[in-house]
């Protein structure tokens, strides 16, 4: 079993490859990592990245993958739209995530990063569906945290996200949402007594699941 994943980001690669040992033990990743494609949807917009994007899964598909996960939620939407074309399951790594916190009546979504806020709201309403309540969701910044994430800061940007998490009243939100993969090793940070949801390990075991088909 062949799973390809599209990161913006080398952080990631350790971070899939531990969950892989502890979950997946069998389970051979492909790691694509390129950075520009987050730099540029957010000077642009995810669509600018669509075409390169669905050229890289398919040297990903051709190269054996069995299916594909994309790791960025910012891109997430365009790299799962190409499975049509790709023949081969293409996930996005917040969808699981996303299904959880639909359940919720009142969700909070943090990002680091801006283009990641609207991409999550609209998977959590595609994930509610159109049937019952639609849960609140409101989102927040938390400012500065990318800039260290940029500036290869790992621990004062989990700590940055941990203090934001920490810093939201019980009585706001049901639910909580990292809206980023990167920003899951906060949630192990943090004392709130809210659910914190993180997509690297729900993500994963989703596409696990449709590699092996």
């Amino acid at each position: 079993m062949v799973l390809a994943l599209l990161h913006t980001s080398p952080v990631h690669v350790p971070v899939f490859d531990g969950l892989r040992d502890a979950d997946h033990p069998g389970l051979e990743l492909r790691h694509l990592v390129f950075e520009e494609l987050l730099a540029r949807a957010r000077a642009e917009g995810p669509e600018a990245v669509a075409g390169d994007v669905v050229r890289l899964l398919e040297a990903a598909v051709a190269d054996g993958a069995a299916a594909v996960l994309c790791t960025c939620s910012t891109i997430g939407g365009v790299a799962e739209a190409a499975a049509p074309c790709l023949g081969v399951p293409v996930l996005r790594v917040d969808r699981p995530m996303a299904a959880r916190a639909a359940a919720a009546g009142r969700v909070l979504v943090l990002a680091a990063v801006e283009s990641t806020l609207g991409p999550t709201v609209e998977l959590i309403r595609d994930e509610a569906g159109g049937d019952g309540d639609m849960p609140r969701i409101a989102t927040r910044l938390v400012e500065g945290a990318w800039d260290r994430f940029e500036a290869g800061d790992r621990e004062g940007y989990l700590v940055a996200v941990a203090a934001a998490v920490d810093a939201v009243p019980a009585s706001e939100a049901d639910v909580i949402v990292l809206a980023q993969a990167s920003m899951a090793g906060a949630a192990d940070r943090t004392a709130t007594p809210l659910p914190v949801l993180a997509s690297p390990r729900t993500g994963l075991a989703a596409a696990a699941e449709a590699a092996r088909g």
